[in-house]
């Protein structure tokens, strides 16, 4: 998998050209097909590059929210990505899809909502943790073997367990966003650059992917 690499100053200024880029694709995916469907990831940044969006010209009436994975916790917990998206996106009139983790039975959540997937991602929002991991895709969970579903439960990571997209899921995206920034992603972004299949995110496929770092993440890369 290829990934086109943009370089950027500081975390703010990574989630300002997200949020240009996401509405850019919005608005081309509006104008093809009439909605634009978006999968998006947690964390600080996303949050940034959402709240900019929320203030900006946004399409939001054609936009369809999914969630790319979450943390199995009750609705509003402040570690629930749902809690914090929602907190963002303000009154943005947009149609969010949540991934439904408050069910006791995960395996039949994951598969409602793999049901509600479209066939396309416009677009795939993902991050990159210190490990290697995105999504909840991390390592030596057996969730990273999964090929019959789009959507599965994962085991305990940082204390919760989650459900997540997985690479088949992923795969269906037109194009995959990256947001990648501190030092502590310096080495996994050089890995996932350089293809190392070794790390979760670097078995990630789609049609096309950029990554959006800043200046600590990239590190000598530049």
């Amino acid at each position: 998998m290829h990934h086109e690499l943009e370089v950027h100053p500081d975390p703010g200024a990574v989630a300002a050209a997200a949020a240009r880029l996401v509405a850019d694709r919005a608005r081309r995916a509006v104008t093809g097909s009439g909605t634009f469907r978006f999968a998006v990831s947690g964390g600080h940044t996303p949050w940034a590059m959402f709240a900019a969006l929320a203030t900006g010209a946004m399409p939001w009436e054609r936009v369809v929210l999914y969630q790319v994975d979450e943390r199995v916790a009750p609705a509003g917990d402040p570690e629930r990505n749902l809690t914090h998206l929602r907190a963002a996106l303000g009154d943005a009139p947009a149609d969010l899809q949540p991934m439904p983790v408050e069910q006791v039975d995960l395996d039949a959540a994951a598969d409602a909502y793999a049901a509600r997937l479209p066939d396309r991602f416009d677009l795939v929002h993902l991050g990159l943790g210190p490990d290697g991991h995105t999504a909840s895709l991390v390592p030596g969970d057996p969730v990273l073997e999964v090929t019959d579903r789009l959507v599965a439960p994962t085991g305990v990571y940082q204390g919760r367990r989650r459900l997540t997209l997985t690479y088949p899921a992923l795969a269906r995206a037109a194009e995959l966003l990256w947001l990648v920034t501190g030092p502590d992603k310096r080495e996994p972004l050089a890995r996932l650059l350089a293809g190392d299949r070794s790390i979760p995110a670097g078995r990630v496929s789609a049609g096309a992917s950029l990554v959006l770092a800043d200046r600590d993440a990239a590190g000598p890369i530049t």
